[in-house]
């Protein structure tokens, strides 16, 4: 089943090109979202504006929901699953790049901000878990390319902050870097995935920090951002 959300966004001019028509995100993490096989399922989501990946699931999944919705462009970052020769030749194949980590990607006048990744948690064979001083340079990395700039930026990343929407286990904790970013940055929307127990017991997938709502969209969700006071 999709979710819903629907998020007022400040920045009146991301709508003046779109006539006042809310901008539609689909945002799909670590779980697929057997409703997406559906044709019919697909139609009722449109239009899509935008797809948006926050990590661990199959290349080739996100492959076939690329090939789904054909004209629609796709950005995610990486999990830490995301790993291995299959994925690297699907990805390369069938996938653009990733979002590069800590530097700002402009889509259809959305400003976004990704960072791949999870904390490290066990001995990581490849860079798709990070250790919390490569995290800590990303996030200032992120911050730097943050000043100067007008407008609010929607950030994505696999992991969450930590203490905000993650878990007590190791291997499902957020960064501590993020928590310091997040205070900073104040974004209106910040998506991830990682914590994929919501499906498994959690009874949210949603948090309000400041201005900041954090949400983890397992599976997929279909957001919409709305002009301010719709």
């Amino acid at each position: 089943m999709t979710d819903r959300l629907r998020v007022e966004w400040p920045d009146r001019q991301l709508f003046a090109r779109r006539e006042g028509r809310p901008l539609r995100i689909l945002a799909i993490s670590d779980e697929p979202d057997a409703a997406l096989e559906s044709e019919a399922t697909r139609r009722e989501l449109e239009p899509i504006d935008l797809i948006i990946g926050c990590g661990d699931l199959r290349a080739d999944y996100l492959a076939f929901v690329a090939d789904a919705f054909a004209s629609v462009p796709m950005v995610y970052v990486r999990g830490n699953h995301d790993l291995g020769e299959a994925w690297r030749v699907v990805e390369r194949e069938h996938l653009p790049t990733p979002l590069p980590d800590g530097r700002v990607h402009v889509e259809d006048g959305l400003a976004l901000l990704g960072f791949s990744g999870s904390p490290e948690y066990n001995d990581p064979k490849e860079k798709v878990q990070v250790s919390a001083a490569g995290m800590w340079l990303r996030s200032l990395r992120g911050w730097l390319a943050s000043v100067g700039r007008r407008g609010p930026m929607l950030v994505v990343s696999h992991a969450p902050p930590r203490g905000l929407n993650d878990a007590a286990d190791l291997a499902h904790r957020g960064f501590g870097a993020f928590r310091w970013l997040i205070d900073r940055l104040r974004p209106p929307l910040w998506l991830h995935g990682h914590t994929a127990l919501v499906r498994r017991g959690l009874d949210h997938r949603s948090l309000r920090h400041g201005p900041t709502l954090l949400y983890n969209c397992t599976g997929a969700t279909l957001v919409e951002l709305v002009p301010p006071g719709s």
